[in-house]
């Protein structure tokens, strides 16, 4: 079965293979790995050592986005966070209930964030701290650019939480060129091609400096963690998915074998033109113009036949090998497929076949958004 979602992504066996045996994290032997496992990313980040730290621990991408939020702004601090979609909204919420206020920055959900915009906001309330961005809005596949907007915030005086998580491995990120980012948020999933469990955040030290219980949650104070590395930078505070480390450490190699960012970018983008002409081929339409389509997660507009269901849809395309998302968020109906994970043009083409034949199968004849038997 290949998976084509933005996460858990399909891996290579290797990855897979790699945590079939048992390990103590807090082992001497472990320890080193464990160092230089999180040395390789800030590497990745073109993150410096001296500056910026990987902390990482247990969890998804939200836990390392709230850990982030509670630990670089203090209870009643403001976040600017530009409205881009299901992600953008998760974040609002998880400031709010950390006990934050997010400060909603309106914007068109299928176009890329405006610095002019976010400039604006900043100069229009001084009392907001930070800007938290979604690099790669996976509910739209819109990229939105931490380069441009980190310029307008740097400017400001102000600075950037990052939602990396759909982002990091593919999309350029240089952490040196950019100061204001406090943290950038990625997790062992998605374009590193690891297994889910492990999430990271690349940290500016200075700033962690004097912010230790500022987060309300031991769990979630990465001011915490980055005083337990100077016991030892192999010292892991809680138990960690020590096995999950294993097979990220594969996928590291795996990642650097390839040719690292650049090359994993080419590989998801050439994924993505594969995916986009071929639905077209078979009367389907994108959900966004090509210009704007992002290399991480397509759209596609559901068709207004009454024999469609997204769910009958998904359990035909089971069928022939192929596991899409069973839920949609945008404002109309679609599907979405990931063009990242261990696959290749080929892949695409094999899906886009499948999902002709899906369609066939389900009684679809009207392919087209609006289009209704006569």
């Amino acid at each position: 079965m290949l998976l084509l979602i933005p996460g858990p992504v399909t891996t290579r066996p290797e990855v897979r293979q790699a945590m079939a045996q048992d390990i103590a994290p807090w082992d001497n032997d472990f320890r080193p790995r464990y160092a230089a496992m999180r040395a390789r990313v800030l590497g990745i980040a073109n993150a410096p050592a001296e500056t910026h730290d990987a902390i990482c621990f247990g969890g998804c991408g939200h836990f390392g986005i709230e850990a982030a939020i509670r630990s670089f702004l203090p209870a009643g601090g403001r976040i600017l966070i530009p409205q881009v979609g299901a992600y953008a909204e998760r974040m609002a919420r998880l400031a709010n209930e950390a006990g934050r206020i997010a400060v909603p920055l309106a914007m068109d959900p299928d176009a890329p964030v405006s610095p002019q915009a976010v400039a604006a906001a900043l100069a229009a309330d001084p009392e907001i701290t930070h800007v938290g961005l979604v690099y790669n809005e996976t509910g739209t596949g819109v990229v939105h650019d931490p380069a441009s907007i980190g310029d307008v915030v740097r400017a400001a005086g102000r600075r950037v939480i990052l939602d990396a998580v759909s982002a990091f491995g593919a999309l350029p990120l240089d952490i040196s060129a950019h100061p204001e980012i406090d943290a950038a948020v990625f997790t062992s999933n998605k374009c590193l091609e690891g297994l889910p469990g492990l999430v990271f955040a690349i940290c500016r030290k200075d700033r962690l400096e004097g912010t230790a219980g500022n987060a309300g949650s031991w769990s979630f104070d990465l001011a915490d963690i980055l005083a337990g590395y100077a016991r030892g930078p192999g010292v892991i505070r809680f138990t960690p998915p020590a096995q999950v480390m294993l097979a990220f450490m594969t996928a590291l190699d795996l990642f650097d074998a390839e040719g690292g960012q650049p090359a994993r970018l080419a590989r998801y983008r050439a994924n993505t033109a594969a995916l986009y002409t071929g639905m077209q081929g078979i009367g389907m339409v994108p959900y966004l113009p090509f210009a704007v389509q992002g290399p991480i997660v397509m759209n596609i507009h559901a068709p207004t036949d009454p024999a469609w269901s997204l769910q009958g849809f998904v359990d035909a395309l089971k069928r022939r090998g192929y596991l899409i998302s069973n839920f949609y968020n945008t404002p109309q109906p679609s599907f979405r497929v990931g063009c990242i994970g261990a696959l290749t043009p080929e892949d695409m083409r094999g899906f886009v076949q499948a999902t002709d034949a899906a369609l066939v199968e389900l009684g679809v004849h009207h392919r087209l958004p609006g289009q209704t038997a006569a």
